[in-house]
């Protein structure tokens, strides 16, 4: 898999499904997460939200 630093893409905004899914697990963490992210940057707080909830293993 690609690091998200070297997407193409991973400049634009994130999508649609990865603010979804970043709401889900910010919440689950107790956190918050800014709505204007890119792509790259949705993916890292993704896998590092990932890792403190546990899920995604």
């Amino acid at each position: 898999m690609k690091d998200p630093e070297d997407w193409v893409t991973g400049d634009e905004p994130m999508t649609g499904a990865q603010r979804s899914y970043l709401d889900t697990l910010a919440r689950e963490a107790g956190e918050e997460i800014s709505a204007d992210l890119t792509k790259a940057e949705a993916s890292e707080h993704i896998e590092r939200l990932q890792a403190k909830t546990g899920r995604g293993q």
